[in-house]
């Protein structure tokens, strides 16, 4: 019953940080949101019980991605027009 409503919960966290950086005019902001995303999806594969996959994304996505993303943001502008 805990996994369940868990499960649902990281989902629902998901959609909104999926709406949540679709909406923000901040470049940084959504950087932020992308990662927290990432990071809840690794968690979200360790529960389907692939570690492997889990690892990956929250190495990849949540660091490498958003290590590029900041450079990028600092070497343009931080708001979007």
């Amino acid at each position: 019953m805990i996994h369940h409503v868990l499960n649902i919960l990281l989902l629902s966290f998901l959609v909104v940080c999926a709406l949540a950086v679709e909406r923000t005019k901040d470049l940084l902001s959504a950087v932020i949101i992308f990662s927290a995303y990432s990071l809840v999806m690794a968690v979200t594969w360790e529960q389907l019980h692939a570690p492997d996959v889990a690892i990956t994304e929250a190495a990849i996505g949540a660091g490498v991605t958003s290590l590029v993303f900041v450079v990028t943001i600092s070497r343009t502008r931080r708001y979007e027009d």
